[in-house]
This record gives C-alpha cells, structure tokens and sequence, in this order.
C-alpha cells in the first residue's frame, strides 16, 4: 500500500512584526480535503506534529473571516472529527523514519511559519525524502516548511527547484497583511527558490519532478490530486 507521511503544524500562535501574538493552526479545507482525496485512492495517511503535540485547527478557516462558506466549513469540520483518534495522538516528528513512506505532504494555515520552517527534524526529513526520490508535497503555507531543509554545507536542498506558495499578494489581500513576520514567497526566493505565482485565490499547482505543490486553499484538491499522479496511484 502507498503511504504518505502528512506533516501538521503543531503551532497555536504566530508572532508577527510588531511581537504580538496571532492566534493560528491549520487551515481546515488542507488537512480534510488533501486527506480526503489521498485516501479515497487507498492510501494509508500518517499525520506526525513536532512533540506529537494534538494540532489546533485555524479557526478562521471554518467561517467567512477565511472566505469559507458555512456548507463547506461544516463539510470540513464533520470529516475532520472523523480524524479525532488520529488528530488527537499524532505520530512524533522527531522518531518518524520514513522507512515504508512514498510522499511527505504538509499542508498550510499560518502554524507551519511559526514550528515547521525552523524544525530541524523535519529539515533532515525532507532532505533525505528529496534525496531519495520521494515525493515532497507542500499546500499554502505549507512550503514554509521547506526553509527547515537547509544542508550541513548550508545549502538549501529545494534551491533550483521550480515551486509554488501562498504569495506575497495573496498574503497582503488576505493574510496577515504588512504585519506579517515574513513572507514565505520572498524567503524561497531568496533561498534559490523558483517560484510561480499562479493568479490570486484561483488554484495553481506546480510539479517539478519529485516536487509537487500549490498555491493556495482553493488548490487543496488538485495538489493531493497530482501527488496521487505522480506517485502513479489511480484516482
């Protein structure tokens, strides 16, 4: 059976420029519809967080302050209690081997800026996933976490490597705006990232070989979508 590794913020907070705290998590339509789609095709979905720790849900992405309709949020909320078991004790980031695994997704929400991008576990994970051909899959915020993957020579392991992310435009229209801490499109950038800014709030995914990610919420769908392709599972 293909299994994939889904990796959570375990982040309840986010500091942002002016040091006051903004509370965050996961974006809900990320986790349950990636988690949904993945599998629905038959694949085994683990979830791990740093320290193992339960992850708190956005609770902005479960009404209209996220642009998200009341229909679609009880849709999220409803599949994401189904995960309760699995969401309340998530694997531990740091003793996961990805031994038996295929693909690394992390989906967004603002938490992924705030543990992810700085988690040295995950930093050496998504290294030898990349190094070894698995697919590395990252949503949103989500590619955040890709700035944790920085090698012993200080090299960025994804620098070259054609991306997408939640831009800085997407983030100045309905992010956080200019309190934002840091913007991940300019920080990949500034990596050696080659990143392609789809239209704002429409969904836009890249693939560049072993790499697969998405812009935005609205690309939650197709991004699990081509990681089943590119992982050659049937949909």
């Amino acid at each position: 059976m293909t299994k994939i590794l889904m990796v959570v913020s375990g982040a309840d907070s986010l500091t942002m420029a002016d040091g006051t705290e903004h509370p965050t998590g996961y974006w809900a339509e990320e986790v349950a519809a990636s988690h949904q789609v993945l599998t629905g095709a038959g694949v085994q979905v683990d979830i791990a967080t740093p320290g193992g720790v339960r992850p708190t849900v956005d609770e902005v992405s479960l009404d209209d302050r996220g642009g998200v309709a009341e229909a679609d949020a009880k849709g999220f909320r409803t599949y994401l209690d189904s995960l309760g078991a699995e969401l309340a004790k998530p694997l531990t980031l740091a003793d996961v081997s990805l031994d038996g695994y295929d693909a690394v997704y992390i989906p967004g929400g603002h938490g992924p800026m705030a543990d992810l991008a700085k988690d040295a576990d995950l930093g050496k994970l998504l290294i030898e996933a990349n190094g070894s051909g698995k697919v590395v899959a990252a949503l949103c915020h989500g590619p955040a976490a890709l700035l944790s993957a920085i090698g012993a020579d200080g090299g960025f392991a994804f620098a070259g490597r054609r991306l997408t992310v939640f831009t800085d435009e997407e983030e100045n229209q309905g992010g956080t705006g200019v309190n934002t801490p840091y913007f991940v499109e300019t920080e990949l950038r500034k990596l050696g990232g080659d990143v392609e800014a789809g239209p704002a709030w429409a969904s836009h995914v890249v693939v560049d070989g072993n790499l697969v990610t998405g812009q935005n919420p609205q690309s939650s769908v197709d991004t699990a979508r081509r990681v089943l392709e590119v992982l050659g599972v049937a949909k």
